[in-house]
């Protein structure tokens, strides 16, 4: 489970969400889900990153040029969920970081240059 994941002391969403940064280049933190004929990953890190929204956007960002490929992947999935936060779409007017391929590290430059877009049009609302 994914609970199992996360240290007992995180006292705030950023500590959260620092710790989860913290473990997305970890290929050994993820869970599997689904039935032996369709067993798929759960990216735990990066999933709890997106569930954090807001909070972790910054963070992400300032891992998003990494050069462990498997990190950026997550990076990139990660900001695709965390971007889709209510209250950030509120300040974004409904844009969040809209990726074509995911979870597939061959979309990395691609999708880099789809991220550093969408943070050069809200960086702003994200520092109000």
């Amino acid at each position: 489970m994914a609970s199992e994941w996360v240290p007992p002391l995180l006292n705030s969403p950023e500590e959260e969400a620092s710790y989860f940064v913290s473990r997305l280049a970890d290929r050994r933190f993820i869970t599997y889900y689904g039935d032996n004929d369709n067993r798929r990953p759960w990216y735990t890190a990066a999933e709890r990153l997106g569930e954090l929204g807001l909070p972790a956007v910054p963070l992400l960002f300032a891992r998003l040029n990494t050069t462990d490929e498997y990190e950026q992947m997550l990076v990139l999935y990660a900001l695709q969920l965390a971007t889709q936060d209510p209250q950030l779409m509120v300040r974004t007017r409904g844009d969040y970081v809209q990726l074509k391929v995911v979870l597939d590290p061959a979309y990395n430059a691609e999708n880099v240059a789809t991220a550093q877009q969408w943070w050069q049009q809200h960086e702003q609302q994200l520092t109000r």
